[in-house]
């Protein structure tokens, strides 16, 4: 049971979740790479039973394309774990749109499933430094009390818009608080996650896809000797947005002791090389910004 602990002065509030220390780690660089992955195929038995899945088969065998279980060592008293694809070394930007489009359904299925009992947090934590402990790509939903007031923003102004389709728009805030933070967030206005149709689904996994893989791409660029890794997380209340956080830098004490994050990359110029230009374009453009 995890224990809720607040702070009187500031309103905000800690969780107190011991049994995450015997969490298993096979992502870290001193784990044992050999030992058996619990969300792999064939390995259902040691995971807890599942609630929901993706694909054919029976409960707890082997069919499924996405399988959703209660999580062994949760944080909240709801917490479950959406395993993307039976295969662990393929990630959502490598995946087809199609798989993509399923791991979506999933999630909204459980955002719904649970949207009555509190507040519904998707989140996804990918490579080392993200605070993934498991290998194979997996999401976590958990189920906050209404009663607790989250540290999330809502939804920032469109500025540095990098692709507007059909439903959704891409773009780097100006209140982008990480190198590359990049947002997708719907046309529609006053909507939950929960609420979105099939064809905005597939159009959100088209551009959620499209997104990461550029994401990689200036990753490698920038990042060459480190392991690739993000964040990202599904707004939970009405006027939703999905916020993806690049993990190119780690925090230190100054953002630790002030609050106060430091951003070493204009959104601005985060939009144009998201929209394929080069860093040195880039780098004409800023100064003929300045002189404009």
């Amino acid at each position: 049971m995890s224990k809720y602990v607040p702070d009187v002065l500031s309103n905000r509030w800690v969780i107190i979740a011991d049994s995450r220390q015997s969490r298993p780690d096979t992502i870290s660089s001193h784990s044992d790479k050999k030992a058996l992955c619990p969300f792999c195929p064939g390995n259902e038995s040691v995971t807890p039973g599942e609630v929901f899945r993706m694909g054919k088969g029976e409960k707890d065998q082997r069919g499924w394309k996405v399988r959703v279980i209660p999580n062994k060592y949760p944080i909240t008293d709801f917490h479950e774990v959406i395993i993307h694809s039976p295969k662990d070394d393929k990630d959502i930007e490598h995946l087809p749109e199609s798989h993509v489009e399923l791991i979506l359904k999933a999630y909204k299925e459980r955002f719904n499933f649970y949207r009555k009992k509190g507040q519904v947090l998707i989140f996804y934590n990918h490579g080392e430094g993200s605070g993934a402990s498991i290998h194979h790509p997996h999401s976590q939903l958990v189920v906050i009390p209404s009663q607790i007031n989250l540290d999330t923003l809502t939804r920032e102004p469109l500025h540095n818009i990098v692709e507007d389709n059909t439903f959704f728009y891409t773009y780097c805030p100006d209140f982008s608080q990480w190198p590359y933070e990049i947002w997708i967030a719907p046309k529609a206005d006053g909507e939950h996650f929960g609420d979105l149709t099939d064809i905005r689904l597939r159009d959100l996994a088209t551009l959620l896809k499209k997104t990461l893989r550029q994401l990689e791409k200036i990753f490698t660029k920038n990042q060459s000797q480190k392991s690739f890794g993000y964040n990202y997380y599904i707004y939970p209340h009405s006027n939703w947005y999905l916020r993806i956080i690049p993990r190119f830098i780690h925090r230190a004490g100054f953002e630790l002791g002030t609050g106060l994050n430091v951003n070493i990359v204009d959104p601005a110029t985060a939009a144009l090389e998201y929209k394929g230009m080069e860093m040195r374009m880039v780098s004409v453009l800023a100064k003929l910004k300045h002189v404009m």
